[in-house]
């Protein structure tokens, strides 16, 4: 067993009273994902040097499912009813694979006659 992972389980003790309210992220959850959101995102003076960088293009992609992970499940969220499902951050994550698995890769920049 990989002692470095840990499987996050739900608190089976006998002693303690079973949850019937959606357990909500911890309070600061959501500015620190934006937050890493927005400092992997690729911005305009990057695009050349970054497009073609799996790894960067992925952890992009993962790091907006996180976002929308997190905000869709949030019952204040005006999307919580509609999107509740996760689908456009399991989206996000197909995106990421394929960018590491090297199945999409960069068209090109459209301003260069590509």
């Amino acid at each position: 067993m990989n002692h470095c992972f840990r499987p996050v389980l739900a608190d089976l003790s006998p002693d303690l009273p079973m949850r019937t309210t959606p357990q909500r992220w911890p309070e600061q959850a959501l500015p620190l994902a934006a937050e890493l959101q927005r400092s992997l995102s690729i911005n305009d003076r990057q695009w050349h040097a970054l497009k073609g960088q799996r790894q960067r293009r992925a952890a992009e992609q993962i790091s907006s499912a996180l976002v929308m992970l997190i905000r869709e499940s949030e019952p204040s969220s005006p999307s919580w009813s509609a999107l509740g499902t996760g689908q456009e951050a399991i989206a996000l994550l197909e995106h990421a694979l394929g960018w590491l698995k090297g199945e999409i890769r960069d068209p090109g920049c459209p301003s260069h006659g590509h």
